[in-house]
């Protein structure tokens, strides 16, 4: 089962992992949204990570398809049991829109757009999905606290935004008296990234170029590719078992010595490679809640395992291949 933990700075009570539910109301229809999310549930399981941007690659799915799923599944629960996270501000995919969207008038559509399709008044956690690094900060935040004013948010996370952003933003809240940015949305997977070609693959500012000190401080991690896209799972099977745009987005060296510690920690532990995988994160010092992802009932119970693997400081060094 999994356990509650606090988000540092807030009230919100999260459960130890947090469900990416990227492919819901697509790859994954309503009926098995529902099974899946129902054993996410029974297991412990209470946050969501959703985005309006999410589901819309597929042509002919409803705008905001993810969104749209959990919202059905919503209906005829206690809404307060659940912890909704979703995010705004992305690229426009289904208008063919690629202009940074990261302004005070597309932050309040995006976010009217998912209060509708989720179906609820408030979001627990909204995260900005992109930053636009050339704006200043004050314009965005200022349309952030008027939304949690308006009571349509209650915190405010950044996706994609750098340390020095995330530190200039929440500099800017101090000194409105307002609290700023409470978590940070990173790309971090116990494999290592090949820089180059992960981002040209759209995965960039990989938690370990910098956000430690951020961490440190006091801002939540909640990464996504929390499982490395299933990397040294599928290792496990055999280099031919790699598909090719995951084997180039983690071919780097260091991640031969992580895949040896890998399978001794398993091992010693009786457990599954996912369960380390996701239990490098879940074992971190500072507060990391990791996003994971699951197509099945079957695969959520696999991943719920993680939570309670208990790894200790040398483990943790070692498979960072230290």
């Amino acid at each position: 089962m999994l356990k509650k933990v606090n988000l540092p700075g807030t009230d919100l009570q999260v459960s130890e992992l947090c469900y990416g539910t990227n492919m819901l109301g697509t790859a994954i229809d309503q009926p098995s949204a529902n099974a899946i999310l129902d054993r996410f549930v029974e297991l412990g399981g209470n946050f969501l990570d959703t985005a309006r941007s999410y589901g819309d690659w597929v042509p002919d799915a409803p705008a905001g398809a993810s969104e749209r799923a959990i919202g059905a599944w919503l209906k005829g629960r206690n809404r307060d049991d659940v912890v909704i996270a979703t995010k705004g501000a992305q690229v426009d995919m289904r208008a063919g829109d690629w202009r940074n969207r990261v302004t005070p008038e597309d932050i309040a559509s995006d976010l009217a757009e998912s209060l509708d399709h989720l179906g609820v008044d408030t979001i627990d956690l909204y995260w900005l999905h992109a930053d636009n690094p050339q704006a200043p900060v004050g314009p965005i935040m200022d349309a952030l606290f008027a939304h949690q004013d308006a009571g349509k948010i209650r915190y405010i996370g950044a996706s994609n935004w750098s340390p020095e952003r995330i530190r200039e933003a929440n500099a800017y809240a101090a000194s409105k008296g307002r609290q700023g940015f409470v978590a940070s949305q990173t790309f971090w997977g116990l494999a290592a990234p090949e820089r180059e070609a992960s981002a040209a693959q759209g995965y960039q500012l990989y938690y370990e170029d910098g956000y430690q000190d951020i961490h440190a401080e006091g801002v939540t991690m909640i990464p996504y590719s929390a499982q490395s896209g299933g990397y040294f799972t599928k290792l496990a099977h055999g280099e031919a078992a790699v598909p090719d745009m995951l084997k180039a987005r983690y071919n780097n060296p260091i991640n031969a010595k992580r895949f040896e510690a890998v399978k001794a920690v398993a091992e010693r532990h009786d457990a599954s490679i996912n369960d380390v995988v996701l239990g490098y994160l879940t074992n971190q010092p500072n507060t990391t809640v990791p996003i994971f992802g699951a197509r099945s009932p079957e695969q959520i119970e696999d991943s719920v395992k993680a939570a309670d693997l208990a790894l200790s400081a040398d483990e943790l060094t070692k498979l960072r291949g230290e």
